[in-house]
């Protein structure tokens, strides 16, 4: 399975909430039982310094369904510009796969 690329727009002081499809190379959904799911947003990919998104593989983990959420006190917190971000799946055996990846905007809210 290749890994996507998906640029995300977040907008400050709101609640960000998506979700993705993982398929597999031949199109057919990725069955995620018993995988989790990591991701982080940096400021560039040597970062010291990240924000962690909460990760979900939504039911049934047959459906290939994950979904990525932050609340709106974590992106009032985040600095309005341009990020990077991936996921990656870790299988039971430890296996760590990335499936998806991008850019990430984050732009400045007026009501916070």
């Amino acid at each position: 399975m290749a890994s996507a690329v998906s640029n995300l727009i977040i907008y400050q002081g709101s609640d960000f909430i998506t979700d993705f499809t993982i398929e597999n190379d031949n199109g057919t959904l990725f069955d995620l039982t018993g995988y989790t799911v990591a991701c982080k947003i940096k400021k560039h990919y040597t970062s010291s310094t990240s924000t962690t998104v909460t990760g979900a593989i939504l039911t049934p983990p047959t459906s290939g369904q994950i979904q990525l959420s932050l609340g709106n006190a974590v992106t009032t917190a985040m600095k309005a510009g341009r990020y990077v971000y991936d996921v990656v799946i870790t299988s039971t055996t430890g296996q760590k796969t990335r499936v998806l990846e991008g850019s990430v905007s984050v732009l400045e809210g007026v009501t916070l």
